[in-house]
């Protein structure tokens, strides 16, 4: 599972969104990078350590989504917070508080049954004790409902995992949809699509 944000806990957007891309293997998403990387659009991404979607073309990105529906067992989870529903004071006074609780609900929505699960999400909380925090909360709400055999949750460098890179094109994709009602790049994706609302 990959895991990537698109939109802020604070003022200059509307929504936040929280995409988790699942694949039981994650080696067709390196190859799919690497090809664009070397092909296609090796000129766009000459100077660029990884694809992020708001400093990628639109060219780029539809060719992602695309590449996306030919991984037979990818599905995306997206958890959609409209944050002027949010009216819990304790939350929004702490911006770390609101992401784990954002993602305590896309954990809530994740039912797997005996397997082992490894979770990559970008590595965006600078302090230890932050990630511990978030790894906690999250792997308590995925046990309340999943039958896992083991879970591990990594703070990755997405110009290093390829999945990062999907997850990251897919939030972004969802936020162009509920924020400026763009529905262009959204409309490509044909995998497993689960959408839910928070405060929405």
């Amino acid at each position: 599972m990959f895991i990537d944000e698109s939109g802020d806990l604070g003022k200059q957007s509307n929504y936040f969104i929280l995409a988790a891309l699942t694949v039981k293997d994650p080696l067709p998403l390196d190859r799919v990078i690497k090809n664009i990387r070397r092909n296609k659009f090796k000129k766009q991404l000459k100077n660029a350590s990884e694809i992020k979607a708001n400093r990628s073309s639109p060219e780029l990105i539809k060719f992602m989504l695309k590449q996306l529906n030919t991984i037979p067992d990818a599905k995306v989870c997206y958890i959609v917070l409209k944050k002027e529903r949010c009216y819990s004071s304790y939350l929004l006074s702490d911006k770390h508080k609101l992401y784990n609780f954002v993602a305590g609900k896309l954990a809530e929505h994740t039912i797997l049954e005996d397997v082992d699960l490894l979770v990559r999400i970008d590595k965006s909380k600078g302090k230890q004790i932050l990630r511990d925090d978030f790894n906690n909360y999250v792997e308590k709400k995925i046990n309340e409902k999943s039958t896992l055999r083991k879970i591990e949750i990594y703070h990755s460098y997405s110009h290093a995992w390829a999945g990062l890179q999907f997850a990251d094109v897919l939030a972004w994709s969802k936020f162009q949809k509920v924020e400026h009602k763009n529905e262009e790049f959204i409309d490509l994706l044909e995998i497993k699509k689960e959408v839910h609302p928070v405060w929405y």
